[in-house]
């Protein structure tokens, strides 16, 4: 079972996760302990929908409130901003690789990744958006790791619309999101790849997302060139131990010497593939 979780105001998450429990259809209400949540139970395929009045990156409470449900992992879907205000469709894992933690989580503590269920969420939702049109209007993207959750004893994946408010309540968007939900839901299984961690390029990283959708590399924690500064031995290593999938290679993209020779040192400590993207 997965659990499906999203703010009840934010209109993307909202609106994805009307679409989506429409597409489910006959599901049983639950009662969660926490006030002002919603929350259904489906069976086929086997999924908690639940929606929380906390923003998404204040969603450290979920074992407490879904722990009882095993789920395998949280799919997060919301929205996403950014300054550019560029239509994007994107997925990425929560984490604080530097030491703020300004939208949630703690500092220097990265979620639990899933590489193998952020690949197939990628691909279905490249794929549906390709199909109805959305890629002419929408770019689409992996996002580099960052904001909470971070403490979650399970794998956390995010599914976004950006990045302002009239895309987020785009119902084609919100569609193109809840389909790719729902196959990933209903597929028979998680896609056979190589887990990797990212280390450079940009934070929409165009190196990872292409080797993303084109290869059978599929990435957890991606650590873009803004925050490589901060980042230290520990969190490099928390960017290969927190995964669902056992990381068997760095893929580098000009990263600065010192986080390069960290990393290759890493990486021959730990019996890692390095590649450079």
């Amino acid at each position: 079972m997965y659990a499906v979780v999203y703010s009840l105001g934010d209109p993307a998450g909202r609106g994805a996760a009307e679409r989506l429990a429409s597409m489910l259809g006959g599901g049983r209400p639950c009662r969660l302990p926490r006030p002002g949540s919603v929350c259904s139970v489906y069976d086929e395929p086997e999924v908690v929908l639940a929606g929380f009045r906390e923003d998404v990156v204040e969603l450290d409470f979920l074992d407490e409130v879904l722990g009882a449900f095993r789920p395998r992992a949280y799919i997060v879907l919301s929205r996403h901003s950014s300054a550019s205000g560029e239509p994007t469709l994107s997925v990425h894992h929560p984490g604080n690789p530097g030491p703020e933690a300004r939208h949630g989580g703690r500092p220097r503590e990265l979620a639990i990744a899933f590489p193998r269920l952020a690949k197939l969420l990628a691909q279905l939702y490249h794929r549906r958006a390709e199909s109805e049109g959305l890629l002419s209007e929408y770019r689409f993207t992996l996002e580099a790791t960052h904001h909470g959750p971070t403490g979650l004893s399970r794998p956390v994946v995010f599914v976004e619309i950006g990045s302002t408010e009239d895309r987020w309540r785009d119902p084609r968007a919100q569609e193109a999101l809840a389909h790719a939900v729902l196959e990933a839901l209903a597929a028979p299984g998680l896609p056979d790849c190589r887990a990797a961690v990212g280390i450079g390029d940009t934070h929409y990283p165009r190196s990872h997302t292409r080797l993303m959708l084109g290869s059978d590399v599929c990435y957890g924690h991606i650590l873009a060139k803004h925050v490589l500064p901060d980042v230290d031995e520990a969190v490099l290593l928390q960017a290969v131990e927190r995964s669902a999938d056992p990381v068997r290679l760095l893929v580098l993209q000009k990263p600065p010497s010192r986080v390069r020779r960290m990393a290759e040192a890493l990486a021959s400590r730990l019996g890692l593939d390095v590649v450079r993207a």
